[in-house]
């Protein structure tokens, strides 16, 4: 059985097709990371204006938070 020969302009249309996958993949983790940081702003301000909203004081928010959390656990 004979062995096939790749050219190089094979092997650099190949490492092309790789470059361009990786700048795409890429790209997507890019806008990945801007959408995940945009909605944990949005969680964050929600969180602070149900905090001006709300009639409690910082402490007892925190201390109810970790309560909840201790209890998930």
């Amino acid at each position: 059985m004979a062995r096939r020969v790749i050219t190089l302009d094979e092997k650099i249309k190949a490492a092309e097709t790789a470059v361009a996958a990786k700048a795409k993949y890429d790209t997507a983790l890019d806008e990945l990371e801007k959408l995940i940081a945009k909605k944990k702003q949005l969680d964050d301000k929600k969180v602070l204006e149900a905090y001006h909203a709300g009639g409690k004081a910082a402490d007892e928010i925190v201390a109810f938070i970790r309560s909840a959390h201790k209890s998930e656990e």
